[in-house]
């Protein structure tokens, strides 16, 4: 990796990934499932979907712009689901979270895992490239391997593999191959979305609970086996979520238990939540800047789970107290997490979404005249 690329990505203000599905698009999909449009009306839907709003975030000034995750219902469960030998169920239950129980499904793994050269996701992101103008960045994200490691925790079932090691080297391969394969069609910035650090750190205290140790080194073995072999102008970043489904979220708690992991990941930058007081102090950011590798840090400081705007004033003082921990030049904003990790989505309009990047943007150019 040049420093030109690392130096580039990720932007001073960028944004996590998914947005709020519009009423079009979910009548579409609910039409199609229930067969009364045809499967190219539906996508004709996608597609005019995903250009709008290709076309505000330029219009907003992003530089590197996301589909939305518009083709996918779950930000998760759709990816694994397009991997041979996994295959979409849905189980007698939701996923917990606070206050509610989510919509179902999870993830049968039947067979070897296996990269799969037809994945969906790589027609949906040649038709995504396609549609980015050519100075705007197409961002791709897709979750984390460690979201897939088989435990009750995570809802995701094991009816294959019955030794660790074995699942993990060839769920290590199959990301290896289908991220070249992003690579192969263009993608230059990836970003992988990783609930499990957020909920590891929820389920301890201070330092590591020691039973998830194993599941630990398992994430930085298989994150780190991706980040060394992938191409070298290719830009990997990673998103750290406590939950998001609904304005509600999983787990709570500051990074601290999983900060030296986290320093030890590969990965050219963060996007690390905290906006609220679930994701504790900053402090633990400087084991991050400790380890040498001046990874860009980007503080999700604005949420996205409540229409209120945040006092711009309020964001500049916390970029600044986080800059004790890390230099400001490594320092970036962006929304907590995305507005809609499945396609119900969380609970504001879609100007409240709007509004919530400019005051991102704004506040970056105003801390980084030069972004």
């Amino acid at each position: 990796m040049t420093v030109a690329t690392k130096n580039k990505f990720p932007y001073r203000y960028d944004e996590v990934g998914s947005l709020l599905r519009p009423e079009a698009l979910k009548q579409a999909r609910t039409d199609f499932n229930h067969d009364k449009i045809s499967a190219a009306a539906f996508h004709q839907v996608e597609d005019e979907q995903v250009q709008r709003i290709i076309n505000k975030q330029v219009e907003l000034g992003f530089k590197a712009v996301t589909d939305g995750e518009f083709r996918r219902s779950w930000w998760h469960l759709d990816f694994f689901a397009g991997l041979n030998g996994a295959h979409f169920f849905e189980p007698d239950k939701g996923f917990v979270f606070h206050g509610l129980e989510t919509r179902k499904g999870g993830i049968k793994i039947t067979d070897k895992l296996t990269y799969n050269p037809d994945h969906p996701f790589f027609t949906d992101f040649k038709k995504f490239k396609a549609a980015v103008p050519a100075s705007v960045v197409a961002k791709q994200t897709i979750p984390s391997p460690s979201v897939f490691f088989p435990n009750e925790a995570a809802e995701i079932y094991d009816q294959h593999y019955h030794d660790f090691d074995a699942f993990l080297a060839d769920l290590i391969t199959a990301y290896q191959k289908s991220i070249q394969h992003f690579y192969d069609l263009g993608c230059r910035y990836l970003q992988i979305d990783d609930t499990s650090w957020g909920m590891w750190a929820s389920f301890s205290k201070g330092t590591i609970n020691p039973d998830l140790k194993p599941l630990c080194e398992a994430a930085v073995k298989a994150i780190n086996a991706i980040a060394d072999t992938k191409p070298a102008d290719l830009t990997l970043t990673m998103h750290v979520c406590r939950g998001n489904y609904a304005s509600t979220w999983a787990g709570a708690g500051a990074y601290d238990p999983v900060a030296d992991y986290l320093a030890a990941l590969h990965i050219d930058g963060f996007f690390l939540e905290y906006d609220d007081e679930r994701s504790g102090g900053f402090e633990p950011l400087a084991k991050i800047a400790a380890n040498g590798r001046h990874q860009r840090i980007v503080l999700g400081l604005v949420t996205s789970k409540k229409p209120e705007l945040e006092e711009q004033a309020l964001l500049e003082k916390r970029l600044k107290d986080a800059s004790q921990y890390v230099p400001l030049a490594d320092l970036c904003l962006s929304p907590q997490c995305g507005f809609a990790s499945t396609e119900e989505g969380n609970h504001l309009t879609e100007d409240e979404q709007w509004a919530k990047l400019e005051l991102v943007r704004d506040t970056a150019k105003k801390v980084w005249p030069e972004a």
